[in-house]
């Protein structure tokens, strides 16, 4: 489950943090514990990140079908 905290990072804020855990959980020297810890996070912040993103698609699918819903309607009115 994602926390309101998790909620409220940017995109740029959580990739960052993704990097750095990924970073430490490659660089070993952690505990079992510590690795279980690191991982959960790990996954909390590609959550984050694919919600961004996820919604980052949906807008530029809206407003690439505006721009085309335009196009087709100015073609229409240059018709008559």
């Amino acid at each position: 489950m994602t926390s309101r905290t998790d909620e409220a990072l940017g995109y740029e804020q959580a990739r960052d943090e993704l990097i750095e855990v990924v970073r430490r959980l490659e660089a070993g020297g952690t505990t079992l514990e510590e690795s279980l810890a690191l991982w959960e996070r790990g996954e909390k912040l590609a959550k984050v990140c694919r919600t961004w993103l996820e919604g980052a698609r949906r807008r530029l699918d809206a407003a690439l079908a505006e721009e085309e819903d335009d196009e087709q309607g100015e073609g229409a009115e240059g018709a008559g």
